[in-house]
């Protein structure tokens, strides 16, 4: 008998959701009648980064999932503490943690102040470690839990550091929280796996940071992401952790080779990602 694959019932604490990849995550799982506590700053809309933690709710609520939004900034831990231990005590526990929110600045190591640093350090590498450490008494009580990064497979070549040292370092540091988090939980049956993506993401990061209307324009959909992490997080947590995916591995494991559904203009070159060689 195939058991059918679906998040139904399953309760999501996504960080960064009011946007971008971490919304597409959340509503892919509310077509399936999730749980999805949204955990994210922005309470008032602002013109150039749409979207809020209420808004995204009621999204949410529309595509047929329930939804709790908590203004969480995760660089400090009695927010996300608080952010858990309600969202917990709404739905019944935590089934899965996804990994999303980030701050990127690709500036070199003159032009990196310590004021950006410590952003991209408190919210990339400790706000994910975190929101797993807070998080984890409630996966290790759920069945199939799961833990999803969105971070890169460790690369070290020297041309993905020269230009962008810190926000490599930050970045990489989610990676290495999968890679010793998944060898340390492995007897308990919590999965822990990174996602990237293999092109741009038509997001507000892009938009405003990363080349703005041409790169988005030669980008995917975050639905990309979504799909993706769905197919992860309804895998077996005991046979499926430890792993660097990228959106596109994931999709052929799937059987879906064809993504032309998911560029921004279809039959535009499109812009590879960060990391990947």
């Amino acid at each position: 008998m195939t058991v059918e694959r679906t998040l139904s019932g399953k309760t999501l604490f996504i960080t960064g959701a009011s946007r971008g990849i971490g919304k597409a995550i959340a509503l892919r799982a509310a077509r399936d009648g999730a749980n999805v506590i949204i955990a994210a700053k922005t309470t008032t809309e602002h013109a150039k980064l749409p979207g809020t933690i209420d808004t995204a709710a009621a999204e949410i609520e529309a595509a047929g999932g329930k939804a709790f939004a908590v203004k969480t900034d995760i660089r400090f831990e009695e927010q996300v503490e608080a952010a858990i231990t309600a969202g917990a005590e709404k739905f019944g526990g935590i089934d899965i943690l996804v990994n999303n929110a980030s701050a990127i600045s690709l500036t070199g190591t003159l032009d990196t102040s310590m004021k950006i640093y410590d952003r991209m350090y408190d919210i990339n590498a400790r706000g994910s470690y975190l929101a797993t450490q807070k998080a984890l008494p409630f996966l290790l009580e759920a069945d199939n839990p799961h833990v999803l990064n969105l971070s890169p497979p460790l690369n070290l070549n020297p041309k993905w550091f020269a230009g962008h040292a810190a926000y490599t370092l930050a970045k990489y540091a989610m990676s290495i929280w999968v890679l010793g988090m998944s060898a340390e939980f492995a007897e308990k049956g919590v999965a822990f796996n990174a996602l990237w993506p293999c092109t741009a993401i038509a997001t507000a990061a892009v938009r405003n940071l990363l080349g703005g209307e041409k790169v988005v324009a030669a980008s995917r959909k975050p639905e990309i992401i979504a799909d993706s992490a769905w197919a992860i997080l309804t895998r077996d947590s005991r046979a499926c952790t430890g792993n660097f995916f990228t959106d596109e591995e994931v999709l052929a494991e799937e059987g879906q080779t064809d993504l032309e559904q998911y560029a921004v203009q279809p039959g535009t070159p499109l812009f590879k990602d960060f990391f990947l060689d």
